[in-house]
């Protein structure tokens, strides 16, 4: 505490050229997947996050809220932020403003990339839109001095990239892609920190699932247990296990690469299981849970996405599901669970039946049930590569 108060004293002779500086505290993220929050507003699943950010974005505080801070993003805008995912910056003090540069458009033999020079980790957010299918990513607390975009044919998935001034202090990037579904991609900052980095990846050349990489995700396990059967008693984690193996057995069958985040009762917090995926760099991901209600009477199929470029993958998964004696309980969007959240490849969680509810939970328990699930999911997932071709 008495080192906090003398870095603090250090600093106030730089702190004072800044405007407000009474009000003036800057922290940087930190930590494993930090994350900022549109509000306070909480659900089992946490707040509605805005977005995940790379290390070392810096931001100014205006205010201390339990465990958040309140981040000032622009002028017009704000955030919230988990306390423990920042770290003060004792001796910056807040810029008058933030100038971008040149823009760099090109490819390599995996990815497309879009590079905007900064002079600072600012905070950024993402949208994916549809009809154009485009991904456009805001850039907090940055003036425009882009005065050239440079752009190579060695781009192979973007089909433009341009920007608009959308605040004083908000520039807004626009990047229209060729192809209409969404494949996924990446933002984070290069090793300088001098260039947000926005990595896109292409549609596949060839739509044969077998040439895909398909990621499976049984939900729960370990110490996590998930929802509990309401006649037997069984546990989600062992039951998501077994309709993953199956899945999983399935796919291998028909000569498709895959990988599972766990094949076994382990124990994986959502960042590990996450992190596992980043590494693995799927073509897609889906995730397998049973539901729950205090309601015995709800039962069904569903299926969740949060961003509304990769809602068509969860669409033909459901439409196959239904195939079985399964009422139908939505296709649920604006998910905040933590595997829908990546930006980086196409995800689907599958709510494959209701544990509360008698009539489900004895199909469960079926193995021909769990094969049955398998094929409706392998079937969606070839009707969505064939809605492409």
């Amino acid at each position: 505490m008495k080192k906090t108060l003398l870095n603090f004293l250090l600093c106030l002779p730089l702190l004072a050229v800044a405007q407000d500086t009474t009000k003036a505290m800057m922290v940087q993220t930190v930590g494993k997947l930090p994350f900022l929050k549109y509000g306070l507003g909480e659900d089992r699943l946490g707040g509605a996050k805005m977005t995940y950010l790379d290390s070392g974005v810096v931001m100014r505080v205006v205010d201390s809220v339990n465990t958040d801070y309140k981040v000032r993003l622009s002028e017009n805008h704000f955030a919230y932020i988990a306390k423990v995912n920042t770290q003060w910056l004792p001796c910056k003090a807040p810029a008058p403003y933030h100038l971008t540069s040149s823009w760099r458009v090109y490819g390599d033999d995996q990815f497309d990339y879009v590079t905007i020079g900064l002079d600072e980790r600012l905070p950024y957010r993402s949208i994916q839109q549809i009809g154009p299918s485009r991904i456009v990513v805001d850039i907090f607390g940055a003036n425009s001095n882009t005065n050239w975009i440079s752009q190579f044919k060695s781009a192979k998935e973007i089909k433009n990239a341009w920007y608009e001034q959308a605040d004083d202090d908000v520039m807004r990037v626009y990047i229209e892609l060729k192809h209409e579904q969404h494949w996924g991609y990446h933002i984070g900052y290069d090793s300088t920190g001098k260039k947000l980095v926005i990595r896109v990846k292409r549609q596949p050349g060839d739509l044969n699932i077998r040439k895909l990489k398909i990621a499976i995700d049984a939900g729960h396990g370990g110490t996590n247990i998930g929802a509990a059967g309401v006649t037997s008693n069984i546990m989600e984690k062992a039951y998501t296990l077994k309709i993953s193996h199956a899945l999983n057995k399935l796919l291998k069958r028909k000569g498709i690469t895959t990988y599972m985040t766990r094949e076994k009762d382990t124990t994986l917090s959502m960042v590990e299981r996450v992190e596992m995926l980043s590494t693995e760099n799927p073509s897609l991901l889906i995730s397998i849970h049973l539901n729950s209600s205090g309601n015995m009477l709800i039962k069904g199929t569903s299926t969740y996405y949060r961003y509304i470029g990769f809602r068509s993958l969860s669409q033909s998964i459901l439409r196959r599901m239904l195939e079985l004696p399964l009422m139908e309980a939505g296709n649920v969007g604006g998910f905040n669970f933590a595997l829908n959240g990546p930006t980086d490849y196409p995800n689907c969680l599958v709510e494959v039946a209701f544990l509360s509810n008698m009539d489900d939970e004895k199909m469960i328990l079926d193995p021909r049930f769990q094969n049955a699930v398998a094929k409706k999911i392998y079937r969606g997932i070839k009707d969505w590569l064939k809605e492409m071709k």
